[in-house]
């Protein structure tokens, strides 16, 4: 590793440790030839994600946008910021792990709107009715009759169990 102090490419590894919850290493480096200690950080170099969109375009995988997209959904919902970063981290590495290097635009609503479901159901209503984008009333109110019906099902197994 080159010194950015004095540019000599010799150094010494004081002290490393995980950061990033385990996505990244920390070392601690001090130059052979100045004895300035600097930081550096590896990271696993992963393949870019492309996010195919409905008219076909590709983008980047932008998980700010992926944030802020289910933050305007849970908008006056007592949902934390905590529970919306693990939702946007389970999605980014379902993506990842998946062995597909494109994922429709459709499959990533369709993980926010499973994750949202559990999380709170007004803010899945309020993601589902821009992503679905309802053509009229009727639909809209089969999704909340399917949510409703889904629940008295879940209600009914958990009431026949002892």
């Amino acid at each position: 590793m080159r010194c950015p102090f004095c540019g000599h490419d010799e150094d010494r590894v004081i002290d490393s440790r995980p950061s990033e919850e385990g996505a990244a290493i920390r070392r601690r480096r001090e130059c052979i030839a100045c004895g300035n200690r600097f930081t550096t950080y590896e990271k696993v170099e992963t393949l870019p994600l492309l996010v195919v969109k409905k008219d076909g375009a590709r983008q980047s995988f932008d998980r700010a946008k992926l944030f802020s997209g289910i933050m305007k959904a849970c908008e006056k919902r007592p949902v934390t910021t905590e529970q919306i970063e693990k939702l946007v981290d389970s999605i980014e590495s379902s993506a990842q792990n998946s062995l597909k290097r494109e994922l429709s635009s459709r499959e990533i609503g369709e993980m926010v709107m499973n994750g949202l479901k559990q999380i709170d159901e007004v803010a899945y209503v309020r993601f589902a009715s821009v992503y679905r984008q309802f053509r009229d009333v009727n639909s809209f109110m089969k999704e909340l009759n399917d949510i409703m019906l889904g629940k008295k099902a879940e209600n009914r197994e958990s009431d026949e169990k002892p």
